[in-house]
């Protein structure tokens, strides 16, 4: 009992220093703002999902088995949405990793450029969902899908240069994993389990905040909130980045 009693604690700690990091984190406010981004990842997927014909433009794992249902001949799955999904996922990658090349030695200038084509996108996006009519026709709906992809792909490849432990802001295929097996009742440490815990609880609040805006408002509701978290943490780390000797800006 007291071994469970251990660990909750520790985990407890670990998500409050996730959302609040001490003073002199390696990483600083970063892992707050990648929990945000991870909210965004959750309300950007519901949308794609419940409005632009069951695809992804975040999680590309999923978008490559809906693809495959596709080829088999499923029904409720387009051939083409996963592929512009994939492409313009793709294609945002690239974009994000163009954008750490030029930008490789101050984590913060490189989450400010991230964030600002991000939203660029997003804002496309919304001005799209703003400008169609429910439901959707094919032109919009893959219009907003490329917007999308493109945006989630910037995301995640700039994410993966910030490298901030247990926060992908989109896979939590092994962020689940190493939370059940490196559990001190499974004989593991239990490191990170607060930090893993975040993120799950972050895309699950993402997705059913996108989910509520979507069935009870509209796709433009949805994607106006993505948007104003991604301007708050552009407009963030901004300000934060200031400070050339912070700890945390360095790669």
């Amino acid at each position: 009992m007291s071994q469970v009693s251990t660990s909750a604690r520790d985990a407890l700690r670990e998500a409050g220093q996730t959302l609040w990091p001490p003073a002199g984190d390696r990483h600083g406010p970063l892992a707050p703002m990648m929990v945000a981004l991870t909210f965004v990842t959750g309300v950007v997927d519901a949308t794609s999902y419940l409005k632009l014909g069951h695809v992804f433009v975040a999680n590309m794992t999923g978008n490559v088995v809906f693809l495959g249902f596709a080829l088999a001949g499923a029904g409720g799955v387009s051939i083409s949405a996963s592929l512009i999904a994939l492409g313009s996922f793709l294609l945002g990658a690239f974009i994000g990793g163009w954008i750490g090349a030029r930008i490789p030695d101050h984590r913060g200038y490189l989450l400010r450029a991230a964030s600002t084509v991000q939203l660029a996108l997003i804002a496309i996006a919304l001005l799209i969902s703003l400008a169609a009519t429910e439901p959707l026709r094919s032109g919009p709906r893959h219009a907003l899908i490329v917007a999308l992809a493109l945006a989630m792909g910037v995301q995640n490849a700039v994410t993966l240069r910030l490298v901030i432990p247990e926060l992908t802001t989109t896979v939590l295929t092994r962020t689940l994993t190493g939370l059940a097996s490196e559990a001190r009742l499974a004989g593991g440490k239990g490191s990170q389990a607060g930090r893993r815990i975040v993120a799950v609880a972050a895309m699950l609040l993402g997705a059913l905040t996108g989910g509520l805006l979507l069935l009870h408002v509209s796709i433009a509701a949805a994607l106006a909130v993505a948007g104003a978290i991604v301007l708050a943490v552009g407009l963030v780390v901004h300000r934060l980045s200031r400070s050339e000797h912070a700890i945390w800006i360095r790669a």
